[in-house]
């Protein structure tokens, strides 16, 4: 027996919220289960993104502390300014 791909789960939400969503769905031709599932799957996609961003953020803080390697602004700057106008450049050597 294939175990389920899917299993049913209840939140409450007000009843402001919930005539949004079936508003929404009627005007997108969907149905509001449908319109849910997409908004949640968005939303994970999205703060996914930023905690990974947040974990390489802290990371990255946490090396900085440790070795004092760094890149100046100026030298992120310049190294910017050339992939911006299409050129090929290797990014800054770190230094301490």
């Amino acid at each position: 027996m294939s175990k389920p791909t899917s299993s049913p789960v209840a939140i409450k939400i007000d009843l402001d919220t919930k005539e949004r969503v079936k508003r929404l769905a009627a005007a997108r031709h969907r149905a509001a289960h449908w319109l849910m599932r997409e908004a949640i799957s968005q939303y994970l996609d999205r703060e996914e993104k930023r905690e990974a961003f947040r974990q390489d953020a802290i990371r990255a803080w946490s090396e900085y502390r440790a070795t004092g390697m760094h890149a100046t602004a100026e030298e992120a700057d310049a190294w910017l300014a050339k992939l911006e106008s299409d050129e090929a450049a290797e990014p800054p050597a770190c230094h301490g």
